[in-house]
């Protein structure tokens, strides 16, 4: 079993079956997966995505300056973020909401100590904001938090989607399902495991990936425990 992770949840995972913005009885159920690790003495910290409210990717396809449409996307993960610490605190898991853009009044400001001392307390830590700077993704906010944190590895978790696939498997019926792989090789076939950014991130600094379907109940704590689930994604080379 994994002491410390880092849970990464996409911001799409927070609208439920709704087609925009957060459906509460969906972040609840999260939550809901989250305490069954959290009851294992598992130490968490959760990165999350704001991709049910902007992606500044979209933005930029509109015309808006990228840096600006970023931040945007920034601010959408604090909202997620504190839907996540409500749901969580709702069924009495303590947590802790860091931001790395200053919004003192709703999260603490990310610090690298302080996060460490609220796992080792026993508090899930929500990671916000991203990096605190535009053109990084979530998913290298993940990585580098990962890193940062001594996290033993990062649970990624897909929303409908069991794991990497060799091309897209909404597009082509015939996709096949990897059920190993090697960061090196995600870099080398582009892999839309997460960026080159956060792939190399976790290869420097010798962190693991679990990619798994998180709307399937259970499959959180499954990949806590290291059942076999989805893809693991290895630093190493085979």
């Amino acid at each position: 079993m994994y002491q410390r992770i880092i849970l990464k949840l996409s911001g799409e995972a927070m609208k439920g079956n709704t087609n925009y913005g957060i459906d509460p009885k969906t972040v609840h159920n999260i939550a809901l997966e989250i305490k069954e690790i959290y009851a294992l003495g598992v130490q968490i910290g959760v990165v999350i995505g704001a991709g049910n409210l902007w992606r500044g990717v979209i933005g930029e396809e509109l015309g808006m300056d990228r840096a600006q449409a970023d931040y945007m996307g920034m601010l959408g993960t604090i909202m997620n973020g504190l839907a996540l610490q409500d749901a969580l605190e709702g069924i009495d898991v303590p947590s802790r909401v860091m931001s790395a853009i200053n919004v003192s009044e709703v999260a603490e400001p990310y610090i690298r100590r302080r996060a460490i001392r609220h796992l080792e307390k026993g508090r899930v830590t929500i990671f916000v904001g991203g990096t605190g700077s535009p053109y990084f993704s979530t998913d290298t906010a993940a990585g580098l938090r990962a890193a940062e944190i001594g996290a033993d590895t990062i649970l990624m978790a897909k929303n409908g989607v069991e794991g990497v696939y060799d091309k897209d498997p909404k597009k082509f019926a015939d996709a096949v399902l990897y059920n190993e792989l090697t960061l090196q090789e995600v870099l080398e076939k582009n892999l839309l495991v997460m960026d080159s950014t956060a792939a190399s991130i976790c290869k420097d600094n010798k962190i693991n990936i679990i990619v798994f379907d998180m709307n399937k109940k259970g499959n959180i704590k499954k990949a806590v425990m290291g059942e076999k689930l989805g893809t693991v994604v290895k630093w190493e080379e085979k």
